[in-house]
């Protein structure tokens, strides 16, 4: 059996009158992340993680800002691309690990819906999907909710 390990991070701008999408739930809040797609900066990283494990670039190499196809998708169908791109190539997802950071609002109400959305496209058992969440400690650009981080580690197998 052959497994690899993936990596991935995002950020995302906040702003005032976005939409404020992570992990493919909305959240209730004044301002949003801002982007080219739904800006679901939670999905991003996990895309990114899932692609670097499998050695197939990052999410801007497959759904680059300056094709319009992308503009505005919901990144949960970027997520499921992903998982078509690691099955061809003879991968299956075995879990996702994933930490946001932000001040504001409080992810922990949302986290079950979270996992239950990311389990649906991936295939995944909900137990195999961690979702944590910490602020900055009012520190910098996140501090200020400027932004939004996510990081993201997976495990791939060959089947």
């Amino acid at each position: 059996m052959k497994i690899k390990v993936g990596f991935g991070f995002d950020v995302h701008q906040i702003k005032e009158g976005h939409p404020f999408i992570v992990g493919g739930v909305q959240l209730e809040h004044h301002a949003g992340a801002f982007g080219h797609s739904d800006a679901d900066v939670l999905a991003h990283a996990i895309c990114d993680a899932i692609l670097g494990a499998a050695n197939l670039e990052d999410i801007g190499y497959h759904f680059p800002n300056t094709d319009m196809r992308w503009k505005g998708i919901s990144s949960l169908l970027l997520l499921k691309e992903c998982m078509g791109l690691i099955q061809a190539k003879g991968y299956q997802l075995g879990n996702i690990d994933a930490m946001l950071c932000l001040e504001a609002p409080k992810i922990k109400p949302y986290i079950p819906q979270m996992k239950i959305k990311l389990a649906e496209v991936t295939g995944l058992d909900i137990d195999d999907i961690s979702i944590k969440a910490t602020t900055n400690e009012t520190m910098g650009f996140i501090g200020r909710q400027e932004g939004v981080v996510a990081y993201a580690v997976c495990l791939i197998e060959r089947v």
